[in-house]
């Protein structure tokens, strides 16, 4: 039985709903002060928007491509104790268009790690729920760097600040060998020059000498993910195929998926419990892709999730992807506690 002893997984990661005003906007129901806030305007194809609270809310970065940080003005203003304010910027807050933003905790504008033979400007951590932000200047040479966790990361997401370089993604089942572009389609590609070969351990990851990764004299920030069980889930699978997809053991109900072919160049597809509110969810959203919401058919179940369409980016018969999930509530929460989740 899948406990957890996270019994109120919406403390740590909710997804947030709401509709533009066009003008000074503040966000509330988050149910906590956010620390890294995406948010993608649902209803036009507009740019996702990223901040986090270890750079601070005015600074910038877009995952569908491979800019570097910009400072604004009129995206996210501020991280407030129940949710965030955003200011008059389109892709945020657009008049009348529906807008979603993910949002995790760590633990603020965090501090110096040492653990690394590289230190970070600051890490901003939440060990109960596996989750930190660390910012580093890069050597150019192979080093290390402390995330802060107490646990092995199961996925790791690089982006230099000041460069055009592309997003990196480490994940637990391709090993320390391989890096997939947030903002690209691209397969899991072997390059040592990422992650030095060298899997995370519970107090460092490993860079190599390219510059995503470890630009000399350039700044970058890192989300790093510990799995919880009953909270978190970094997985594989393998598609079917079929419109009844494979299914996908989480341990929770899920409340976000996100998930990436790696055999074959396809998408990054977003799914959470929020956008649709009921079985089948069909609107994917892409994290390489400006684009508006698409249609894509998803199950999120009790225990887990399952594709319900033969699309390649999802369920191609034979394909390999990767998944990182949070949840809405635990299978079974604390021992003695809880009742077990339902699907919708």
């Amino acid at each position: 039985m899948a406990y957890s002893t996270i019994s109120k997984p919406g403390l740590h990661f909710n997804t947030k709903l709401y509709t533009g005003t066009g003008s000074s906007n503040a966000i509330t129901g988050v149910g906590f002060q956010p620390d890294w806030v995406w948010i993608k305007n649902r209803s036009a194809s507009e740019e996702h928007r990223i901040h986090d609270a270890v750079r601070g809310a005015n600074k910038l970065l877009r995952s569908n491509g491979n800019y570097a940080e910009a400072t604004t003005t009129q995206d996210v203003m501020s991280f407030d104790s129940d949710g965030f304010t955003v200011g008059t910027e389109t892709a945020v807050n657009a008049s009348g268009q529906n807008i979603v933003a993910w949002n995790w905790k760590a633990n603020g504008a965090g501090s110096a790690n040492t653990d690394g033979t590289i230190n970070t400007t600051a890490t901003s951590v939440n060990t109960t729920a596996g989750f930190s932000i660390s910012k580093y200047t890069g050597t150019g040479s192979a080093a290390t760097i402390g995330h802060g966790l107490g646990a092995v990361p199961k996925m790791i997401i690089v982006k230099s600040l000041t460069t055009t370089a592309d997003w990196r993604v480490q994940h637990g089942s391709l090993g320390a060998t391989k890096a997939l572009d947030l903002n690209g389609t691209g397969l899991a590609n072997t390059q040592a020059g990422n992650w030095n070969n060298t899997e995370p351990t519970n107090s460092v990851f490993s860079v190599g000498t390219f510059g995503a990764t470890n630009t000399n004299g350039g700044t970058h920030i890192a989300y790093c993910f510990a799995e919880k069980k009953g909270y978190s889930k970094f997985g594989s699978y393998t598609g079917n195929g079929n419109a009844d997809g494979t299914f996908v053991y989480t341990g929770f109900k899920p409340a976000f998926v996100i998930s990436k072919r790696t055999d074959s160049a396809d998408w990054w597809g977003i799914f959470d419990n929020k956008r649709e509110g009921y079985n089948e969810t069909n609107d994917p959203l892409f994290a390489n892709d400006s684009g508006a919401e698409s249609t894509l058919a998803m199950d999120i179940l009790s225990n887990g999730f399952k594709s319900r369409n033969t699309n390649g980016g999802v369920n191609a018969s034979g394909g390999s992807y990767i998944y990182m999930a949070f949840a809405e509530e635990p299978l079974v929460a604390n021992v003695g506690q809880g009742i077990p989740a339902t699907a919708r």
